[in-house]
């Protein structure tokens, strides 16, 4: 952020006010101010005092101070008027709504981090990213992916910043926040990058995360791009990477698009066309006639490549007692699970049936 943009609104102010204005950076160091002798000078322990009033004005040291608006929980401008009075925290209050426009003015116009907001979001045009690219001297041809961490259960604000301490380049790395829960990483990649080195990625934040905040997350991850104009797809993979892991890979707090499998197929068909498919599947009985018991039995066996001995030994059972079981499924349902074809048909209309769970319809 330019002082220069600061600078140029206080002294705008100068005529309006006789009260010193003025903006410190998140080190607590004085970037403008319509006095000018003040600029440069440092005022330690404002920082903490403007990080503990959460976006009020507070008043310290004589000045009244109120921070301007960011993406993390901690501060990166904060404006300041003199005194401590009535007046002082309403001319401070005008100046932070002055400052405000001007500084989203700026970062509209020059900040790197706010262009691939906009790109992820669908928020420009496929024609100007070329064009607000080469006005940034933005890198676009180079390997990138993106990273969805959402929180689950408990949020905390400060999730961004220790995820931003783990990517400190900002001209580089992005850590965007998308909303209360969640927060996007675009993370710069190594020529060669693999899946598995995304998934490392993403566990030494799943750790962060949980030693610094003891926050739980899921994470998801798109798909390796290597030209901007595609991480708005690579965003949206990330998203539907944790929806889908959310109905068929339940246990798993990190899942990548690429291994979601036919869990992604299944999830973008329509709900009615899984509801004639179960009704064609289970023509005898419909699915809910196998008890848990039967169904655990199955799991195992798919668990364990359809193997009759080895799920019979996971299961503590005799190899003639889990046949019969497979006998008594293949009366109930017309699948024998021994045979490939209705294996597979059996496997698909179980996920079609969680499927269904998850949106709520529960036929």
């Amino acid at each position: 952020m330019s002082s220069r943009i600061f600078q140029s609104v206080v002294l705008q102010m100068k005529d309006s006010t006789d009260r010193a204005i003025g903006v410190i950076d998140s080190e607590g160091t004085v970037v403008a101010c319509n006095e000018l002798t003040c600029i440069g000078e440092r005022w330690p322990g404002v920082v903490e005092a403007v990080n503990a009033a959460e976006n009020d004005t507070v008043c310290f040291e004589g000045r009244t101070f109120k921070a301007l608006a960011g993406w993390g929980s901690q501060f990166d401008y904060a404006v300041f008027a003199r005194g401590e009075d009535e007046q002082a925290r309403l001319v401070c209050t005008m100046a932070a709504v002055a400052l405000n426009g001007a500084k989203n003015y700026y970062e509209e116009k020059n900040d790197k981090a706010t262009f691939v907001k906009n790109i992820i979001s669908d928020n420009i045009l496929l024609g100007d990213i070329y064009v607000r690219a080469k006005e940034l001297h933005f890198v676009s041809e180079v390997p990138r992916a993106v990273f969805l961490i959402r929180q689950v259960g408990q949020t905390d604000v400060a999730a961004i910043d220790v995820i931003q301490a783990m990517f400190p380049d900002k001209q580089v790395d992005f850590v965007l926040s998308i909303s209360e829960t969640d927060v996007a990483l675009i993370k710069q990649l190594p020529e060669g990058s693999e899946p598995k080195d995304l998934l490392k990625l993403a566990k030494q934040i799943e750790d962060a995360l949980i030693n610094e905040l003891n926050l739980k997350t899921v994470i998801g991850i798109g798909t390796i791009v290597t030209h901007i104009r595609d991480l708005a797809r690579a965003y949206k993979e990330a998203g539907i990477a944790i929806e889908v892991g959310k109905v068929f890979d339940t246990e798993k707090s990190i899942i990548n698009y690429e291994n979601l499998g036919i869990g992604r197929l299944i999830y973008q068909l329509p709900t009615t066309l899984c509801e004639m498919f179960l009704q064609e599947v289970f023509k005898k009985n419909p699915i809910d006639a196998l008890d848990q018991e039967t169904l655990f039995t199955i799991n195992k066996f798919f668990e364990n490549n359809l193997n009759v001995s080895e799920t019979a030994r996971k299961l503590f059972v005799h190899r003639n007692t889990l046949v019969y079981r497979l006998e008594k499924i293949k009366k109930l349902t017309g699948l024998d699970l021994r045979e490939f074809d209705d294996a597979i048909t059996f496997k698909v209309a179980l996920m079609v049936k969680k499927y269904l769970v998850s949106r709520g319809i529960d036929s």
